[in-house]
């Protein structure tokens, strides 16, 4: 079967896990796949990608906070697989690389893998979850689970729900500063992609920058409010700061060694996650939470000083 993978530039290492993850079924010619690196020198972008669109039998998407804020993907690829779908042309199978609001987009109608659509981020050993995805493909792909076809005496066997093991361990420095990373990582694209959206909406203004690879700042303006202004500099900084893990400012380019509030790195018998402290009220003090909860805590708190608030 043909497959096309729509995803956003921003996750080619997603990208090239599932690859080498799809080698048995593409050693076996069960699945040929299709991405825009196919697309030779000279050749015309939008052509390539619009018949191999028409073409393909199968839309594997890739959907993270990136592939959601491109309007190519989003706009282009997703909709006009999302059509051949719903003309049974074609099945579209997103695959959740990220925490992102996918669940509001027209794909929250479609079954997500990796198992009940948990982003395979979250997943302790990510290899597990792409695996799963394997399966699942597998399943779809060679009808494994299915009864032979003109078997009179076959008989379909309702499955057990899959088990997820989780094995106790113990989390060194390099374990702890690898999720500080990832964290930084995912508030920062969640910080990026919300001031690209509120910057489409009437009266709020909002401006992104990168300060290096561990900081970044924000600022964002409501123009019906006097001064509905907020700032907010957030770091990815060495716990013996004495400001946590990741800190922020409520100022715009703040130094790391001034700090409004906090995350930190803490763990049980078998997951790190992050904690949350401040002293002006996240109201979620000491609270375990994941970190996309963490990255949509910051904004909503920092968007909030503005008077600029969501349902």
């Amino acid at each position: 079967m043909q497959a096309f993978i729509s995803y956003s530039h921003r996750d080619d290492e997603a990208l090239d896990r599932l690859h080498t993850h799809l080698s048995m079924l593409q050693r076996e010619g069960t699945i040929r796949t299709w991405v825009d690196r196919d697309i030779l020198a000279g050749d015309d972008l939008d052509s390539s990608i619009s018949a191999q669109l028409e073409s393909s039998d199968l839309f594997l998407v890739l959907v993270s906070p990136d592939f959601l804020a491109s309007d190519y993907c989003y706009e282009r690829e997703m909709t006009r697989a999302l059509e051949r779908h719903d003309a049974s042309e074609a099945r579209v199978v997103p695959i959740i690389v990220e925490p992102c609001d996918w669940k509001n987009s027209p794909l929250n109608k479609l079954k997500a893998i990796p198992k009940d659509g948990k982003p395979i981020s979250e997943w302790t050993n990510e290899n597990a979850a792409y695996l799963n995805i394997v399966t699942e493909l597998r399943r779809l792909l060679t009808g494994e689970s299915q009864p032979a076809a003109g078997d009179s005496n076959a008989v379909a066997v309702e499955s057990e729900p899959a088990r997820r093991y989780r094995a106790k361990q113990d989390f060194d420095e390099i374990d702890r500063a690898d999720f500080r990373d990832k964290s930084f990582a995912i508030i920062r694209s969640h910080f990026e992609n919300s001031i690209a959206e509120i910057n489409t909406v009437d009266n709020f203004r909002g401006r992104f920058r990168d300060l290096g690879p561990t900081s970044f700042t924000c600022t964002v303006i409501n123009r019906l409010k006097e001064r509905g202004i907020a700032h907010i500099t957030v770091h990815a900084v060495s716990s013996d700061h004495g400001f946590g893990d990741i800190s922020y400012s409520n100022s715009e380019n703040a130094s790391a060694n001034t700090s409004n509030g906090w995350l930190r790195i803490d763990c049980d018998e078998y997951d790190l996650f992050l904690r949350a402290n401040s002293f002006h009220g996240l109201g979620q003090d000491e609270a375990r939470v994941s970190q996309q909860s963490a990255a949509e805590l910051l904004w909503k708190e920092f968007i909030q000083r503005a008077g600029i608030t969501y349902e």
